[in-house]
């Protein structure tokens, strides 16, 4: 089975997190963290500021790494690097993706998302940066 290497953006901001829609593809209409293929000879930090700037037209800073996916999908094994980011310049701007939404922890359950990014998913609900009473009482 054919192995493909991605890096995803979990790009947060005002305690939400940044999701977009795929808009074209076997996976059309399935909510997903942005990003893309790895190329060779190429980081996955680097990567992933490229396929930003690419799809989503702006700058990202990358924070940490989250996780790695693993994901079998029926014709392709999907490695899937997940890294928190910021935006660091610019506004985002979906070039590529039929929709985004800025979601709140409480409202990500409640969307379709692509199978390797439901475990990245579970990760995300458990980041404290996304709970407004914790940053409250800090």
């Amino acid at each position: 089975m054919k192995t493909i290497h991605v890096a995803a953006a979990v790009i947060v901001e005002n305690h939400k997190i940044f999701a977009a829609r795929r808009g074209y593809g076997e996976f059309k209409g399935y909510w997903e963290f942005p990003g893309g293929k790895i190329e060779k000879d190429e980081t996955p930090e680097t990567a992933l500021r490229r396929e930003i700037k690419e799809e989503l037209d702006a700058d990202i800073k990358v924070d940490r790494l989250l996780g790695t996916v693993d994901y079998d999908y029926p014709h392709f094994h999907l490695t899937m690097e997940c890294y928190l980011c910021h935006v660091a310049r610019g506004t985002l701007t979906i070039l590529e993706h039929s929709a985004f939404r800025w979601v709140k922890k409480e409202e990500l359950d409640n969307m379709d998302w692509l199978g390797a990014d439901r475990i990245a998913v579970e990760w995300v609900k458990k980041l404290p940066i996304l709970s407004v009473d914790r940053e409250r009482r800090e």
